[in-house]
């Protein structure tokens, strides 16, 4: 019984019961997979790139915790995660973080050399973005480039090299993820400035808002050129104009800048990837 109630602190540790922010990462990872193989991306390499998901997001949510356990005792939200609680000891967590990195490093092998390469640079991401809110308020903007690695390494793995498209499709994800993690944040502003966090959120301050729908119409026109870059119909454009009305909704929930309204926009963000994916599946099929 302590091994199972061990084990189940290290999957609250790996945010198994919050799957959002995989999802999260999932979505962008298959638009550009599709996007890299034409419609008919090799299921073998979706296998790997979803597995990867699981476990980078996995990671990255283990290394963001050891970073903030002196932090997150300080934090409502966060008090009773089971490092900031005591239940699973930094060094646990360490051999945690190391375990998933290199299951993932054995999956991104079976890929090709730029593949490969592309995928240290992403962990490499994944390990310091948390560190990034001590001294930056630009931790979201490193999130966002850990978040949209995915996108060159899809195409990588599918063509041996990155077009200009992936290039257009990570900026598209990039500004998305800053915009809804700026929604998170807005979601802790008030913790985050007793104890000297630094986000986009404290850094926007009145002009959230603003800067936030200009990240989302930045995501949108993206999205746009990219699926122009590559010919798509009317079905894509239909998951963006889609995606485009859960970004006003968001924008609705955070006009009172609630932290439970916020969060719910923050959360609303699965539907808008989800929109741009079905589209595209739409489109090819």
């Amino acid at each position: 019984m302590k091994l199972v109630g061990k084990l189940r602190e290290y999957a609250l540790l790996m945010r198994m019961d919050r799957p959002i922010g995989s999802f999260l990462l999932l979505w962008p990872t298959l638009w550009a997979l599709w996007m890299a193989g034409n419609g008919h991306p090799r299921p073998w390499i979706v296998l790997i790139f979803v597995a990867g998901v699981f476990l980078m997001r996995s990671a990255g949510c283990v290394i963001n915790d050891i970073a903030d356990r002196d932090i997150d005792p300080y934090v409502a939200r966060t008090r009773d995660r089971p490092l900031a609680a005591g239940r699973v000891s930094a060094r646990e967590a360490l051999g945690l973080f190391l375990l998933l990195l290199f299951v993932a490093l054995a999956l991104v092998l079976q890929l090709n050399r730029l593949t490969i390469l592309f995928a240290l640079i992403g962990a490499a991401l994944a390990a310091s973005y948390p560190f990034f809110k001590r001294f930056t308020h630009l931790p979201q903007f490193v999130l966002g480039f850990a978040f949209s690695w995915g996108i060159p390494m899809a195409f990588a793995a599918h063509q041996g090299q990155v077009p200009a498209v992936a290039w257009v499709l990570m900026l598209a994800n990039l500004a998305w993820v800053v915009a809804y993690d700026t929604m998170y944040a807005m979601a802790d502003r008030e913790d985050d400035l007793k104890i000297g966090v630094k986000s986009t959120a404290i850094l926007f301050g009145r002009h959230d808002r603003r800067i936030i729908a200009v990240l989302q119409i930045i995501a949108l026109v993206s999205l746009v050129v990219a699926g122009m870059l590559t010919a798509r119909g009317v079905y894509y454009y239909g998951g963006i104009a889609l995606a485009a009305l859960f970004s006003a909704f968001q924008q609705v929930l955070i006009s009172g800048r609630q932290p439970a309204d916020c969060f719910r926009a923050f959360l609303n963000n699965t539907w808008f990837g989800a929109a741009v994916f079905g589209g595209l599946l739409l489109d090819y099929l």
